[in-house]
């Protein structure tokens, strides 16, 4: 199978940004659930230092942004933009994050930094991420299931 020259780059962007998010994260410490239930524990002994990361990122990101991105009609390596123009916010949506958010505060760890801590081969990311999977497979089949249904009712 042949590859035309922006498939290729755009492997190679994706590939890029990757490893720039992962690097950032193992070197900021992000992976660390620890320090993240840190930063969410406000009621008790707070640790601020998640907070300078993302404000080192924005402070990094935003001048890129308002110079470079902003100013673009159309992607690096694609024809056009892909935004989703579903403006509603449904049970759907406010289930999926509490559950995420919930995910989130109990384990300590967003799925980046998890899925950037597997180099580290700790079981508990390993099982969390197959956890992580398995929920996502398991929406999957739940989604299908009413949209399904709800085509029949709607017949």
């Amino acid at each position: 199978m042949k590859m035309s020259l922006q498939a290729v780059a755009s492997q190679l962007i994706a590939a890029l940004s990757g490893a720039l998010f992962g690097l950032g994260m193992m070197i900021s410490g992000m992976v660390d659930p620890q320090r993240v239930i840190g930063f969410l524990d406000i009621t008790g002994e707070w640790d601020p230092s998640l907070m300078f990361v993302m404000g080192g990122a924005l402070a990094v990101f935003m001048p890129i942004y308002l110079l470079v991105i902003k100013k673009r009609t159309a992607p690096v390596c694609s024809p056009r933009f892909r935004l989703s123009n579903n403006r509603m916010i449904d049970k759907k949506l406010v289930g999926g994050a509490a559950l995420f958010g919930l995910g989130w505060g109990i384990a300590g760890i967003c799925p980046g930094p998890a899925v950037t801590s597997i180099s580290g081969l700790n079981p508990s990311m390993l099982i969390f991420i197959a956890a992580m999977l398995f929920g996502m497979l398991a929406a999957g089949f739940v989604v299908n299931k009413q949209e399904k249904s709800e085509i029949i009712t709607h017949s």
